[in-house]
């Protein structure tokens, strides 16, 4: 067993792809040599700004054996008299196996052919080649005059099976046993790398020739042509010697550690300044992906600009600067800044010097922006609302605003919430204002944030300004959910109007389509119901807001049921992902003509649980008897005790009569845990029901008796959902 290494060098990718692109390369490899049927143990993969790496360990030699098979013709054709026919040599003759070979199983011959494996090393060539132009990214480059597309142009291969080199060649890039270290940091010179490589087995520049049919003269300008663009050659002596080898080289190949050194770092520094580094987990993987080799170190800006919004300053820091705010133990800021560059510990000071200065001018312009927004108060910024255009044909963001106003109203009064009326309206009316000062224009990110800071200078309530920044919450998958009602509120009419705009205007999200990020902002809704366990009919308040988009009616008609679903499937994904079953999931959207998120949330949880317990198959047995009888029919009778015949009619009556009020009671507190309880009670009465009584008798009116009591029964067995849609396990 070998260990199998393909290096993909290249020009620095943007950080934000790799995460993706190792994930990719992993599943790829091991889906091509799996396909290839090359035994390996498992892939790891590594990766740095300018290279894309795995080493697949325990590869065998050896291809493993297969057995193919090929259905032919009838045993009757292929055979007369018990001699091949035609049909069975024809056969016989395409397959590649002697016709005396063909086996008869049943009343088909087929033809089994045994195909020894082949050696690994030929296998490699081609399937490498396959990995690297089966990879897709979020953009593609062309360079030169070459037709194929990748993340970035392709510097350099390293392509090893143990210390045997596999040639590999695309785009004029040929394999070799030469990586590349740190760009800056070297140990080896020209002479070194052509030393180290001389001595390879064979020597180096002949096996080259030989495996790649190219002559030393140029492998040596490929070696002179890397080393004075700045990358220091590397010769890699085995596919087992490459983390060490690279490390050697100052490059840390393995992510995770580098990530974690980073982190090491970052902290310790901070504490060593006498304060603790806030380390946002998304700037942290991407500086992660822009260095090769990590030293942290401090800079200093004046104190003079603490008097900013703490915002004010971290936003540029971490959104323009990648740098890491430091915090006193109280979370105030300090005047430093944390910042990773790509090399180690020499003229620090330095460095320090450079990244302060690029830190105060960009300190400078918030400065200026936010002392030119103070010489007015926020609310005098709606006028200029009228200036900024919300959606085309849908008027501006004034338009939206007093949308919002009496959107919120609407909500408030739908979750019968005890909510400052005033306090919510001024929310409403204030949370886009900060959308035209020249804070927020400068620096995009602090939307929301700059409205509370000003509605708070301004002297507006703190729940009032708590609500703007509230309100666009939340921004990201797994950010913090909003904890205010009024921010809740606001954020809930917000959303729904951004959504019910976009489906008018017939954009609603297509496959990965969605430049609107409409999915996240009902994902968002979702969250928010759930969290603060909010109870409206999501029909009513989407047909509201496409009223106040002044949508004409018959279209309202038709977009509704359209929105409904959207939030359905978005609410659908969110539970199978929680770990809900889906035909539990199935259950409860099925019949949800009053779309109510938290109780429908409320009825996949408890479903899901009671699933587990004992008494569920027979509750599912029984209620799916129930509801096979009665899905045809369309009006409910009343019940008749009168005509009752048989002691299981009656007793099912009054089993029936007793679950419901429990029911009806705990349906009303949306407690499905104890719905389903109660309704197992009925298990017992239902199933001597149909032991002991005949529904479909030709006496209609105790037919239909019988029918009416079982769509009462009905109501309590599928309280919480469609029970029939759940699969038997």
């Amino acid at each position: 067993m070998e260990k199998l290494l393909f290096e993909i060098g290249t020009e620095e990718i943007p950080a934000n792809f790799m995460s993706g692109i190792l994930a990719q390369l992993k599943e790829l490899t091991e889906k091509k040599l799996t396909e290839a049927r090359i035994p390996f143990t498992k892939v790891n993969v590594y990766g740095t700004p300018r290279r894309m790496t795995f080493i697949a360990d325990g590869v065998q030699a050896t291809q493993a054996d297969s057995v193919v098979e090929a259905k032919g013709p009838s045993a009757k054709i292929a055979f007369i008299n018990g001699e091949p026919s035609k049909a069975a040599q024809g056969f016989a003759r395409g397959q590649g196996v002697d016709v005396k070979d063909l086996e008869i199983r049943g009343e088909y011959v087929y033809a089994v052919k045994h195909l020894a494996g082949k050696a690994v090393k030929d296998l490699l060539p081609a399937l490498l080649l396959d990995i690297l132009t089966s990879m897709n990214f979020p953009k593609n480059m062309r360079w030169a005059d070459h037709e194929f597309r990748f993340v970035r142009p392709i510097r350099w291969l390293v392509a090893m099976f143990g210390s045997e080199l596999i040639p590999v060649e695309i785009t004029g890039v040929q394999s070799s046993k030469f990586s590349r270290g740190h760009r800056f940091l070297k140990r080896n010179t020209l002479a070194d790398a052509e030393a180290a490589a001389k001595k390879e087995e064979g020597g180096f520049f002949g096996a080259l020739k030989s495996a790649v049919n190219v002559v030393a003269t140029s492998v040596k300008n490929e070696v002179a042509t890397a080393v004075k663009g700045g990358g220091n050659l590397v010769v890699i002596p085995s596919a087992d010697a490459y983390v060490q080898t690279m490390m050697d080289n100052f490059v840390m190949v393995e992510q995770d550690a580098r990530k974690e050194l980073i982190r090491k770092q970052v902290t310790e520094l901070a504490i060593a300044e006498g304060g603790h580094a806030e380390i946002n987990e998304d700037l942290l993987e991407e500086v992660n992906y822009l260095v090769e080799w990590p030293t942290a170190l401090c800079g200093k800006f004046e104190e003079k600009f603490l008097r900013l919004p703490k915002e004010c300053i971290i936003t540029p820091m971490r959104e323009h600067q990648r740098y890491f705010p430091v915090l006193a133990e109280d979370g105030t800021l300090l005047n430093k800044f944390i910042t990773v560059r790509n090399g180690n510990a020499d003229h620090l000071a330095v460095v320090a010097h450079g990244n302060e200065r690029v830190l105060r001018a960009r300190l400078s312009d918030a400065e200026f922006f936010f002392d030119e927004d103070r010489k007015q108060p926020l609310a005098a910024r709606l006028e200029k609302l009228k200036t900024v255009s919300f959606q085309e044909g849908l008027g501006n963001m004034n338009d939206k605003t007093k949308r919002l106003m009496a959107g919120a109203k609407a909500i408030a009064y739908a979750i019968n919430k005890n909510v400052d009326e005033t306090k919510l309206v001024r929310t409403a009316e204030l949370c886009k204002c900060d959308l035209v000062s020249g804070m927020v224009v400068e620096f995009t990110e602090l939307q929301g944030v700059m409205g509370r800071e000003y509605a708070l200078l301004d002297g507006e309530d703190k729940e009032v300004a708590v609500g703007i920044f509230e309100h666009y919450l939340p921004r990201f998958a797994g950010d913090e959910l909003p904890k205010s009602d009024i921010g809740r509120i606001v954020g809930i009419v917000d959303k729904l109007d951004n959504i019910a705009a976009t489906f008018s205007r017939g954009m609603a999200p297509t496959g990965s389509q969605d430049p609107y990020a409409l999915r996240r902002q009902a994902l968002g809704v979702i969250n928010i119901l759930i969290d603060a366990n909010y109870h409206f009919d999501l029909t009513k308040v989407v047909a509201a807001s496409l009223i106040g988009l002044n949508v004409p009616t018959e279209k309202i008609a038709e977009l509704v049921p359209q929105i409904n679903e959207f939030f359905k499937q978005r609410l659908k994904n969110m539970l199978i992902d929680q770990g809900i079953r889906y035909d539990v999931v199935d259950a409860v959207l099925a019949d949800s003509r009053v779309v109510d998120i938290a109780d429908l949330n409320a009825r996949a949880k408890a479903l899901n649980a009671f699933m587990k317990t004992p008494s569920a198959p027979a509750f599912v047995q029984a209620a799916s008897r129930v509801a096979n009888l009665t899905k045809k029919i369309e009006n409910e009778s009343a019940i008749n005790p009168n005509i009752f015949e048989a002691d299981a009619e009656k007793e099912l009556h009054a089993a029936t009569i007793e679950v419901s009020k429990e029911v009806i009671v705990a349906t009303t507190k949306y407690d499905y845990n104890t719905v389903l309880l109660k309704a197992t009670g009925l298990i017992a009465p239902i199933n001597k029901f149909f032991e002991d009584v005949m529904v479909m008798v030709d006496d209609e009116r105790v037919k239909n008796n019988r029918l009416a009591l079982l769509v009462a029964v009905k109501d309590c067995t599928h309280a919480v959902g469609d029970v029939n849609l759940i699969v038997e396990k």
